[in-house]
C-alpha cells in the first residue's frame, strides 16, 4: 500500500528581486513498512519538499496524496503524518517526557485519558519507563531523541518524517535509535528518513533518493543502486607489512596505482591487471588485499558530480 505519493512538484520563492527554483521537480513514492533515505547536499530541495509533504508550505505545481489524501486540501490528512523536523528541539525541555506526550497527545486531537494511557505505553517501549517524571532538559540526548520519537508516533501516524535522528547522539544511543526506527517500520509505517550520515542511510533504508538542484536524479531500492554502482572493474586496496621501497613505488604509480601510505596501496581496475601489480610487489610480504566495496557515499559523490558535469 502506498503510504506517500508525490508526483512533479515545483516550487519558486523570490528573494531579492529574483525567482529562486527550490524544487524544480521532484517525485517519490513510499509504501507503508519501507524507509526512504532522502539525500542531497545543502540547498538541493530537501527541506522545501519536507515542508511541502508535511502541509506547511503550498506547492506551484504538483500533487502530493498522503493515504490518498491531499495534506493541502484535506486537512485531515496530516492526522496520517508524524514529524521529527528538528531533532529533539520540538520538545518542551522543563516539562517531563510524560507530560509532553500528555500535551502534544490533547493538541492531535487525543483526548487527557487516551494521551496518558498511550504515553506510558511508548515509554515503557522505548525503555524510557524510569524516566516519565524528570524534565526532558536532564535527559542524555539519545533519550531526548527517543522522546520526540514518541511524540511524533503519539497519535499513530502512517508516515514518520524524520530528520538527522542520529545526529550527534554517541555510538551506542545512535544504535538504539536505529534499532527503533527499524522496528517503527517493521510495524508497518512508512518513513521519510534525511540525513547527512551516509553510513546511516545506508544501514537503515529500503529506498534511497537524491535530490540536487530540485530535482530527483534518483529513486531506487538501496541494494540494488549499489549494485548498478559496482563496477566489473574493481577497487583493491592492498596493505603491506613492510614499507614500500621508492623504485616500486616509481612501477606501482605507472600501472594506476595510488600509494596511499608507504603501506597501503589503492588499485582500480579488473583482476587481470591485479595479478601484474601483485607480480611488481612480489616478494614483498602482504597483509591483506580487499576489494572495496562499492557504498552510499560512492554513489551520493558520483551522482553529484554526473550531475554538475552535465549542468
Amino acid at each position: 500500500m502506498k503510504v506517500l505519493e508525490v508526483y512533479h512538484l515545483q516550487k519558486t520563492y523570490r528573494q531579492g528581486g529574483k525567482q529562486v527554483q527550490a524544487v524544480v521537480d521532484v517525485s517519490l513514492t513510499l509504501a507503508a513498512g519501507e524507509i526512504l533515505a532522502f539525500l542531497g547536499p545543502n540547498g538541493a530541495g530537501k527541506t522545501t519538499t519536507i515542508k511541502i509533504i508535511a502541509g506547511l508550505i503550498r506547492p506551484d505545481a504538483g500533487s502530493v496524496r498522503i493515504l490518498g489524501r491531499d495534506p493541502h486540501t484535506e486537512p485531515g490528512a496530516l492526522v496520517q503524518v508524524g514529524a521529527v523536523l528538528e531533532g529533539n528541539r520540538n520538545l518542551y525541555w522543563r516539562l517531563t517526557p510524560l507530560q509532553n506526550l500528555e500535551y502534544f497527545g490533547v493538541l492531535r486531537g487525543l483526548s487527557p485519558k487516551t494521551a496518558r494511557q498511550r504515553g506510558l505505553e511508548l515509554l515503557e517501549t522505548l525503555g524510557l519507563g524510569e524516566k516519565g517524571e524528570v524534565a526532558v532538559q536532564t535527559l542524555s540526548r539519545g533519550m531526548q531523541q527517543k522522546v520526540a520519537i514518541a511524540v511524533a508516533l503519539l497519535h499513530q501516524p502512517a508516515l514518520l518524517l524524520l530528520d538527522e535522528p542520529t545526529l550527534g547522539l554517541d555510538v551506542e544511543a545512535a544504535q538504539a535509535v536505529k534499532s527503533l526506527i527499524r522496528q517503527i517500520a517493521a510495524s508497518g509505517r512508512a518513513i521519510l528518513l534525511t540525513t547527512h550520515q551516509l553510513d546511516v542511510a545506508e544501514a537503515l533504508s529500503n529506498q534511497v533518493a537524491v535530490i540536487e538542484r530540485g530535482t530527483i536524479l534518483v529513486q531506487a531500492p538501496t541494494q540494488e543502486l549499489i549494485r548498478q554502482f559496482a563496477s566489473a572493474a574493481g577497487t583493491y586496496r592492498i596493505e603491506l607489512e613492510q614499507e614500500l621501497d621508492p623504485s616500486r613505488a616509481e612501477r606501482l604509480a605507472q600501472q594506476g596505482v595510488e600509494i596511499l601510505s608507504s603501506h597501503q596501496l589503492r588499485f582500480r581496475g579488473f583482476s587481470e591487471a591485479l595479478y601484474q601489480v601483485l607480480e611488481i610487489l612480489k616478494p614483498l610480504p602482504l597483509l591483506s588485499v580487499k576489494r572495496e566495496e562499492a557504498d552510499l557515499t560512492h554513489i551520493f559523490l558520483k551522482l553529484l558530480k554526473r550531475e554538475k558535469k552535465q549542468g
